[in-house]
């Protein structure tokens, strides 16, 4: 297969060829080697090419975790395609719309998934394979069928700066959109976050990140890259994170804060070992350097803060596993990226060290742009190749970012800008409180004013006026929530990141 070295698609025959029969990949069903993790992709991708995909067109994923949804994804680089890793947490309507939007001709699926995924199809004469990893459903493929195919995987040329991968947004307003990564950028991002990270051969990786989010492709790609094993779970749950740390003595842990939080929340912490941990990752959102700390302290390993976002096909900034520790930071730039932070009112101007502005990003990670979307692409993407990230950040002097929080999540009360982040990292430092969110209700004097969402730790009955009173000894007077409520659980996306923008709806006062 004559494959340029700079596409993820020669990760696993790279990897094949050096580390053989060595364990590459475990979930609940089914453990597979380097080797059999490249023939199965191998048989995937000849019966793609046998089935009429072309190279570079559109192939879907939409399900959970699983051994399947590696292959797949694999066998859809080898056989030329574009892959487009899909959300399982979509509506099938909009599901419907990525469908369409990307001009997929097959799409991979789950048996649960698959009734309601052939019936969307049905409505697109392009969308011509459904094909559902367990079981024959009617009108799909089994996808026993593609990993038993007799065939080589396709001679393909592979430009290492065109399409690779198309992963959309979460559409917090409108209709999803499709950043469209190149080869270059998926393979890079992988290997440059795995060498920051100090990944070898001899770590294990447990991680319940979801693999279609740009965040779990980099944990999963990067650990394949350095030849280690990744322990997949098919979704997080904190008691059976901890168990598979300890069984598989992991070395690693990669996932977003609120999975920590929890773990840390959990009954049985204090009796699982999980000293084999040499370090850790977090991001997808700002995190108390509180729970850091507490988790550092349990764990005795350190946990790397890091920053990405789907546009850029992964991370951005992150922290090496040997440089100094900068609390509270998401790191530095991965090589090959630049990073600045410009003025809120004027991007051609950049912040002072320690002001607040916009963080911009460009390099060789940065998207191509939106598929079939010029208009949204040239919103965020300047001319000379700088992004728009849409997160306010600060620098400091030794080159390292702090994310202060999204900046359409930004708190405006009575003139003043409050940041959700800040008033959260204060909050979660109360022994009381297992998870909390900020968000912004409506106020006919101030305009808006924040409001905390907390989730108690087992057995508390702190009240909302002590939460209130912990965080007005903490923050200035105009950053103090003015509102505390308890809820059970917070909303999440698939990666486990938490939903402001649903906090509304998801309490009642």
């Amino acid at each position: 297969m004559s494959q340029s070295s700079y596409s993820p698609a020669s990760i696993l025959p790279t990897a094949a060829a050096q580390y053989g029969t060595k364990c590459a990949l475990i979930t609940d069903t089914r453990s597979l080697s380097y080797t059999g993790l490249n023939d199965l992709s191998d048989r995937v991708a000849a019966a793609l090419v046998d089935r009429g995909v072309e190279p570079g067109q559109l192939v879907s994923l939409f399900s959970q975790n699983r051994w399947e949804w590696v292959v797949a994804y694999h066998g859809i680089l080898k056989a030329g395609a574009v892959v487009n890793p899909i959300n399982v947490m979509l509506t099938y309507d909009e599901l419907a719309f990525v469908l369409d939007d990307c001009e997929a001709v097959a799409v991979f699926t789950s048996s649960d998934h698959a009734g309601r995924v052939v019936d969307v199809a049905n409505t697109m004469p392009r969308l011509r394979d459904v094909i559902c990893f367990d079981g024959n459903i009617a009108g799909s493929t089994d996808f026993t069928d593609m990993t038993s195919f007799v065939g080589s995987a396709p001679e393909v040329d592979i430009d290492a700066a065109g399409p690779g991968s198309v992963g959309y947004t979460s559409g917090t307003t409108g209709h999803p959109k499709g950043a469209v990564q190149s080869h270059r950028a998926v393979l890079l991002n992988c290997a440059l976050t795995a060498t920051m990270h100090g990944r070898t051969d001899s770590d294990v990786v447990v991680t319940a990140l979801p693999t279609p989010h740009v965040y779990g492709n980099v944990v999963v790609n990067g650990t394949f890259i350095a030849g280690g094993t990744v322990v997949l779970m098919q979704r997080f749950d904190a008691t059976r994170a901890l168990e598979l740390i300890e069984h598989h003595r992991a070395t690693m842990f990669e996932g977003v804060p609120a999975m920590y939080s929890m773990m840390l929340a959990e009954d049985t912490m204090a009796d699982r070992d999980i000293s084999s941990l040499t370090r850790c990752t977090v991001g997808g959102q700002t995190m108390a350097t509180s729970t850091i700390e507490r988790w550092q302290t349990r764990a005795g390993a350190p946990l790397l803060e890091l920053w990405g976002m789907t546009e850029i096909a992964g991370l951005g900034a992150t922290h090496t596993v040997h440089a100094p520790a900068s609390p509270g930071s998401i790191g530095v730039s991965i090589p090959g990226t630049e990073l600045k932070v410009v003025d809120l009112t004027d991007p051609s101007v950049e912040a002072a060290l320690g002001e607040p502005g916009e963080l911009m990003v460009r390099g060789p990670i940065v998207m191509i742009g939106y598929y079939g979307n010029q208009t949204a692409t040239d919103e965020v993407l300047e001319a000379d190749g700088w992004l728009h990230t849409g997160d306010i950040a600060t620098k400091d002097d030794t080159g390292h970012y702090f994310v202060v929080d999204r900046r359409k999540d930004m708190i405006i009360t009575g003139g003043y800008n409050i940041y959700p982040a800040e008033i959260e990292r204060v909050m979660a430092a109360h022994p009381d409180v297992a998870l909390v969110a900020v968000g912004s209700v409506p106020d006919e004097v101030k305009g808006e004013l924040a409001c905390a969402y907390v989730v108690r730790t087992a057995r508390s009955q702190v009240t909302g006026e002590e939460l209130i009173t912990f965080a007005a000894e903490r923050l200035a007077a105009y950053k103090r929530p003015r509102l505390v409520r308890f809820v059970d659980s917070l909303p999440t996306t698939s990666s486990g990141k938490i939903m402001r923008r649903r906090l509304h709806e998801h309490a009642s006062p």
